[in-house]
């Protein structure tokens, strides 16, 4: 019964019909854990002094008279206090009554510290997951030093290294877990990288390795990752290029978007095949500039608000609530602050998509500034995709779904949008099922290389990609951009 684990109150049960005797168990802070169903409590109040001297370990055993009844009393274990065996019989226990009731006291002992080992094994692997969500969410904030302070002097493989690339398994929600348990090293680590739930999407672990995947020892965790990717029809695996350490935030988004070709592809495992971002290829003076001025409002607004906003810009509200352990109101009260700061809908994709590269837009440094005497006025945004290096990113960015086989998914995407990226509405418009929609949505997340439906994180990137090459609105008029600033 012990080597199954089986309840204390089933052992006691099983002792008491074998010697004949009502049977508990007294833990260290003198409670009664468990008890056989005849056992009374009240023979224990004429046993206190002696029950503090066995916890103590002042005494091994006592054996007493009580109401007429004989009580055993006997200590186990070296760590005080120590818990007691109590047996009350009508007779005094025969020598092999009490030979067993021994014997099984000290299993049950045991019995108890196999249970707390486990207690502390449980908790030991809840504080390392802790402490893994943590020092990846000082990565995705950019604060290196910040992370490896939380780590004190047991700082991991991968923040010795430079360079970090990562991976986001899409796998069943209850195996994170067991996956993080059996990759798992004594620091509570994963070797070169980190095996973090993901708090937003229960089916994501995300795992940042070093570049060095040696740094770490014998485990090659990306290696384990491919493996079970190839064992587990339900998993899907996106890897992310190399970045440095401080731009995991970045790796993380490119992971996103690689994860969502994997699902759609037979191998299930993809890496990002983006080409450079929109933000790093408008004129960027001009850009900063436009930018700047678009979210000055958000200057009275606190950072929590600016903080919180950012993130329903790229995922769904529910998912920031569980990311930052607040309610789904409060992320929505937020965001109305945001949208009345700026006179804007955010419920509109475009709205969204603006304010998005705005804000990615104003954390750049602006380079050489112009000569006060003569200022520039901030040009739109419609003017700054008019360049010829938005035009050129746009046609690049589209082009796998301009040829032949897929006009038909460059039709249905380009609706989608125009529809604020309603399925329904879109399938209507088009005279497509809904489900024939959300194939088309599929082959173009494998084509574009991003996530359109998971997260949505690819949406803000096809929204001005469309407004660069077709001169589509992508943001809100110029009169609503006049009135925002």
């Amino acid at each position: 019964m012990v080597r199954r684990q089986g309840s204390l109150r089933e052992v006691l049960h099983w002792l008491g019909r074998r010697i004949g005797a009502e049977v508990a168990w007294i833990g260290g802070t003198s409670t009664v854990e468990a008890a056989t169903a005849g056992f009374r409590r009240t023979t224990l109040d004429a046993l206190d002094e002696q029950l503090r001297r066995l916890a103590a370990g002042r005494l091994a055993a006592v054996t007493a008279q009580v109401g007429g009844a004989q009580v055993h009393l006997e200590a186990f274990g070296e760590r005080e206090p120590r818990p007691v065996l109590v047996t009350v019989s009508a007779v005094e226990l025969s020598r092999e009554a009490a030979a067993l009731a021994s014997r099984a006291g000290g299993l049950v002992e045991l019995l108890g510290r196999a249970l707390a080992a486990d207690d502390s094994l449980r908790g030991y692997e809840e504080k390392a997951r802790q402490l893994r969500f943590a020092v990846l969410s000082a990565l995705m904030a950019g604060d290196v030093a910040l992370a490896r302070r939380m780590t004190a002097s047991d700082v991991p493989p991968l923040l010795g290294d430079e360079r970090v690339r990562v991976y986001l398994l899409h796998c069943l929600p209850a195996d994170r877990d067991r996956l993080a348990r059996a990759y798992q090293d004594a620091s509570g680590y994963h070797g070169p990288g980190l095996m973090v739930h993901c708090p937003s999407f229960k089916e994501h672990l995300i795992c940042p390795i070093a570049e060095d995947s040696g740094a770490g020892g014998r485990l090659q965790l990306d290696s384990v990752l491919r493996r079970l990717v190839r064992e587990n029809s339900a998993y899907a695996l996106g890897a992310s290029r190399l970045h440095p350490l401080d731009a995991t935030a970045a790796a993380y988004g490119e992971a996103l978007h690689a994860l969502a070709v994997a699902r759609n592809s037979p191998e299930r495992v993809a890496a990002y095949r983006g080409q450079p971002s929109l933000v790093h290829l408008l004129p960027r003076q001009a850009a900063v500039g436009w930018a700047r001025a678009y979210v000055a409002p958000l200057h009275a607004v606190p950072k929590l608000t600016l903080d919180i906003t950012r993130l329903a810009l790229t995922f769904p509200r529910s998912a920031v609530a569980r990311l930052l352990n607040i309610g789904r109101n409060t992320v929505a009260a937020h965001c109305r602050r945001a949208e009345e700061a700026l006179g804007l809908d955010l419920s509109d994709v475009q709205a969204r998509a603006t304010l998005d590269l705005a804000l990615s837009l104003s954390s750049l440094q602006s380079g050489p500034q112009p000569d006060p005497d003569t200022p520039q006025p901030a040009p739109s945004l419609g003017e700054l995709l008019r360049t010829r290096p938005a035009t050129t990113w746009a046609e690049t960015f589209l082009r796998p779904l301009r040829d032949a086989e897929h006009r038909g998914v460059h039709r249905t995407v380009r609706s989608w949008i125009e529809a604020n990226i309603d399925a329904q509405q879109t399938a209507a418009h088009l005279g497509l099922s809904r489900n024939t929609v959300r194939a088309h949505l599929r082959v173009a997340e494998r084509s574009l290389n991003r996530d359109l439906l998971t997260t949505g994180s690819g949406i803000n990137d096809l929204v001005h990609a469309f407004h660069a090459v077709s001169g589509h609105r992508a943001q809100p008029d110029e009169e609503s951009e006049h009135r925002a600033r």
